[in-house]
């Protein structure tokens, strides 16, 4: 359900909308932090247009709040 809603708000040119909880990870200025649930988080960026005229996501972790911890 969130990345349905994560979809929709990108494809729709909006900022997201608050329930998402999307912000920059600290420190990083690139990568961003998605909140899809009470422990459930992924890291994601955007990356060089791969189909024109959309954009292209790239996601980097998808988990609990661990994944914020060193590889």
């Amino acid at each position: 359900m969130a990345v349905a809603r994560f979809v929709e708000d990108l494809e729709a040119g909006r900022p997201f909308r608050p329930g998402l909880r999307v912000k920059t990870v600290q420190r990083t200025g690139d990568i961003m932090e998605l909140t899809f649930a009470p422990d459930g988080r992924a890291t994601w960026q955007f990356g060089a247009e791969v189909k024109s005229g959309q954009v292209h996501v790239i996601w980097r972790r998808i988990g609990t709040h661990d994944i914020f911890r060193s590889p």
